[in-house]
């Protein structure tokens, strides 16, 4: 039987969720926690670029005001997010060379060789096949294009997830990176995915918290 009351309990569990995590991303922005420099320090400072799970959007946005003449695709596989990081875009003053879609990252809708560069944060723990994800990046890169993939490392120092955990902002986001420390890989079970995938000339460096892969 259909239950209009459930799903709109549904709604507004997803609509707080959003509004929460926003707030910790903004939170992290305004903080310069966001990896904007990095990205761009990897080579990904020009031209059209993709940031597959943007969210609320703030990286690849600040990413937009740190270069020039570049325009950025975002991809997310939740429709309030996407709406979330267009409002936001908009904020920004920068709607015409930001766009955002709803897709898969495992099936990403775009064409061979369409970006310059590729980038993502803390999406890599989130995938059910990452193999599949870092296939897809390699298809829709140009020849000689660069990416930017970090996210948490499980092996990291039990004192550091605390004070990880501890600095996240809402507090009812807290829980969530626990559980994400447990499902992010370890350095060695990304550089076989690499292989796997093909990926050449990359590296990989450990991070505060976690690990960061460029090529």
């Amino acid at each position: 039987m259909f239950k209009p009351r459930l799903v709109a309990d549904e709604r507004a569990d997803e609509e707080q969720t959003i509004e929460s995590y926003d707030h910790m991303q903004r939170r992290f922005r305004d903080k310069g926690w966001l990896e904007t420099e990095q990205v761009i320090e990897s080579g990904i400072d020009h031209g059209r670029a993709l940031e597959v799970g943007p969210g609320p959007g703030y990286l690849g946005l600040e990413w937009l005001t740190k270069t020039e003449g570049t325009s950025l695709k975002g991809l997310d596989i939740n429709q309030g997010m996407v709406d979330l990081a267009a409002r936001n875009a908009l904020a920004y003053g920068l709607q015409e060379r930001a766009s955002f879609e709803l897709g898969d990252a495992l099936h990403m809708p775009f064409a061979d060789a369409a970006f310059d560069g590729v980038f993502s944060s803390l999406l890599l723990h989130e995938l059910p096949a990452p193999g599949a994800f870092l296939d897809e990046v390699n298809r829709v890169l140009k020849p000689g294009g660069k990416y930017f993939i970090s996210d948490l490392r499980r092996d990291t120092n039990p004192l550091k997830k605390w004070l990880v955990r501890a600095s996240v902002k809402p507090k009812d986001r807290r829980p969530g990176v626990a559980s994400s420390f447990k499902a992010a890989y370890t350095i060695d079970e990304v550089e076989a995915m690499l292989s796997e995938a093909g990926m050449e000339a990359y590296k990989i460096r450990k991070t505060f918290d976690g690990l960061v892969i460029t090529g």
